[in-house]
Formats: C-alpha cells, structure tokens, sequence
C-alpha cells in the first residue's frame, strides 16, 4: 500500500522522506489514482445511508469548527440518539462553504479499511484515514501543524496546498501547534517550501511539524488524509519508566520535607534518581527489556487492531471443520508463545491462552501467517489438530481461508 502514495522506492522514501521532508508524487508516477477508496458517490452514500454519528463527522470553515448541532440532529424512532449526521443541514452549510471532515474512515468505510491495514503492514506504525470535502474557492483549516505524519491522497477536484518548514520540529501529540500560533502565523507570511495543486491522483506526504494550509480551487475538492502515528524514542521511554513501576526500589517515597520550588535541592534528587535507574537497568536489563517489548506491542495492538472477524460465518466454520479445513492466523493480531515445562502460553494483548505442550511446533507454524489444516500440524494427529484449530476459530485468533488461500472477506476488514 505504501507504493501506492509514493512516487519513489520505499528505501529512498525511508532514507531521504521519512520524517525529514515532503514528498509530492504525481499522478503518472503512480500506480493508480485513489477512486477506488472514496468517491463523491461514496460521501453521499456515506452521509445519508450509513447512519453516520459523531464523532466520525465534523464540520469546519475558515479555520473555526462549527457547532455540532448545525450538522447533527435525531436519528428518528427507533435510532432514539441525537448525534446523527442531518443530511439536510449539511448540504445547507456546505453550500455556505463549510468543509465537510469524515473521521475515523479505516473504521467505517471497507476499500479504507482494508488500505490502512496494508500500510499497517507495510510501515509498521499506526494509521487512520480522514476525508475532508472542501466546496469551491473555501478552506477549512488556518495554517497549522499535524503531531502526526500525514499522507494526502486527492480524490477528486483540485486544491492549493503551501507547505512551510517546522517552527517546533518533530512535535509530539501533547504538543499541539495551538502551542505555536504566533510562530506559525509569522512563518506562514514567508516564501513557501512548497506552493502545489494537487489533482485527481496526486499525493503529498508531509512529516509531522510541517506547517500547512489548503483551499479548494473552482470546483469540489475531495481528499484522503492519511495519518500516521510514528513511534518514537519518546514512546520507549515511556514504556520504559512503566516497566520500572515494577520495581520496588523505583516505588519507594522521596524524602519528607521536600522543598520541590527548589532547584538545587530538586536537580540533586533527579540526578540520584537517574543514577538509580541506570543502575537498575543494567543489572536486570534483558527482564527490563523483555517487559518493555511487551508493553510496546501491547500498545501497538490497542491503537492498530487486527482485521475484523463475521462472528455468524466463523461459529458456522467451527461447526463445520474437518481435516480439509484451512485457516490462517489473523492478519494484524499481535502475539506471541511462551513454552513451559508442561504447557504453551499463547500471549495475546487482552489475555493469554494456554495449551498442550505437545501443541508448540503447531502454533509455531500457525503464528508464521502460512495457511494450515487440521491433518498438517506438525506434533499433532488430525483429532488432536482439529480440536486446537477449533479453539483458535473460537478465539478469533485464526480466521478460514478459501481455497485460493485468501481469508474470508468480513465486514470491515479482510481474514
């Protein structure tokens, strides 16, 4: 998925792009253009016929969000909630000029769904997908920066992007560029790093920081924005101070009589504390690292979720296994095994799952993503595998695969 927003190598994009610098990438440099993941029918279709509720919409003009209840409204007997988009309203304050933002779209709409989990895979870091649509001669947004990277896909129409260089480089998500409106307002009145039209199939990476601002040309503009959420240094640090909560000595209370106001006195206290820590780290450091590693993925999985499973289609798959059967392990689950003396532990992120010991060389190969049967497990008879196979579907830590070895498409995702 990542080649589709790029017009370079993936390597070159890692090495020269990646968090460093934009990349615009026209469309006959790419493989296709983007109307297969929105189109102005899908919008429509998405406005009126999809029950959409906030927050998965939101409506802005000229820099400022406007209040919910001009766009929501009742979703009507027996849809007894209040935060249902209003097609009406919207069209009254499109047509004012309002742009219209549909969030959350890898949750919603099955083409985004199914691309932002391809990218997922291909980066490593979480993404999401929002759509703005901008009518003709508007902007939604005043100048401002992103706390995470963003790929622009434009769908349809045209728009006038200008890109500055960071006034805070590399921000991090709890440090908004409302923290910067003075340095972004100033930097925005300078000679522009980038000064583009994106058209149909056009696509603009920008890395977080970069200062930015858009407005639709003389017709609809339609675009994807594609955000990552990069995984920094930052996040492993963090990761690490929670894994040391685990240690006694990190837990214990500071002195009474604290004098925190000053500096001195706080500066000693942190310089003792930090020693304490590298000492903790290097007589326990593979534990430690061991406890950060599964923080992390814990982590990962909460904010990436693996591809959604059809609860009616997969209980009709556990009733109907055979030895013919063939499943393959759950694209974007997280897990790993943990092999004891008398058992396996299956270690997901919301739980662990125990096993036979004599099921090890079974997961193993079930965890590398390859297709499996019941009668192909290694240390297992067709019986045996039959049974860990149907606890797996149960699960929902495999999904079946047809014959072709591709999983069964499910609402919102793919197996």
């Amino acid at each position: 998925m990542l080649s589709r927003c790029i017009s370079t190598d993936a390597d070159v994009f890692a090495r020269e792009h990646w968090g460093r610098r934009p990349l615009l990438s026209r469309s006959a440099s790419l493989p296709r253009d983007f109307d297969d993941l929105l189109s102005p029918e899908a919008v429509d279709e998405l406005l009126t016929e999809r029950g959409v509720r906030a927050p998965f919409i939101r409506m802005a003009k000229d820099g400022s969000l406007l209040a919910r209840d001009c766009y929501l409204g009742s979703g009507g007997f027996g849809a007894e909630v209040t935060d249902q988009v209003d097609s009406a309203k919207v069209l009254s304050r499109f047509a004012d000029g309002s742009t219209i933002v549909l969030q959350g779209l890898h949750r919603l709409w099955p083409p985004v769904i199914d691309f932002v989990r391809g990218l997922v895979d291909d980066i490593g870091h979480p993404v999401q997908a929002n759509a703005y649509i901008t009518p003709p001669d508007n902007r939604g947004f005043d100048p401002h920066y992103d706390v995470h990277d963003v790929f622009v896909l434009q769908i349809s129409g045209r728009k006038r992007w200008l890109v500055h260089e960071p006034v805070h480089p590399d921000p991090l998500t709890g440090q908004p560029w409302t923290e910067h409106r003075a340095a972004i307002d100033d930097r925005a009145q300078q000679p522009a790093f980038l000064d583009t039209v994106l058209m149909p199939g056009d696509a603009l990476y920008l890395p977080r920081g970069w200062v930015h601002s858009a407005r639709a040309m003389g017709e609809t503009s339609i675009h994807l924005t594609v955000g990552v959420a990069p995984v920094t240094a930052h996040d492993v640090l963090k990761a690490v101070v929670e894994e040391l909560g685990d240690d006694a000595a990190m837990r214990q209370s500071l002195p009474l009589a604290l004098d925190l106001a000053d500096a001195d006195q706080t500066s000693a206290i942190a310089a003792k504390v930090m020693s304490s820590i590298v000492d903790v780290m290097r007589t326990g450091s593979d534990d430690l690292a061991d406890g950060v590693a599964t923080r992390m993925a814990r982590d990962h999985a909460e904010r990436t979720r693996p591809v959604a499973v059809p609860p009616l289609a997969t209980l009709d798959a556990i009733a109907d296994i055979d030895a013919t059967t063939t499943v393959a392990w759950r694209t974007g689950l997280i897990g790993s095994l943990r092999r004891r003396p008398a058992r396996v532990e299956l270690i997901l992120a919301d739980r662990t799952i125990t096993f036979p010991a004599s099921c090890a060389d079974a997961l193993d190969i079930i965890r590398t993503g390859h297709p499996v049967r019941p009668d192909s497990l290694p240390g297992l008879d067709t019986a045996d595998g039959t049974v860990l196979l149907r606890r797996l579907l149960r699960e929902a830590v495999v999904v079946p695969v047809d014959d072709e070895g591709a999983g069964h498409v499910s609402p919102g995702g793919r197996g």
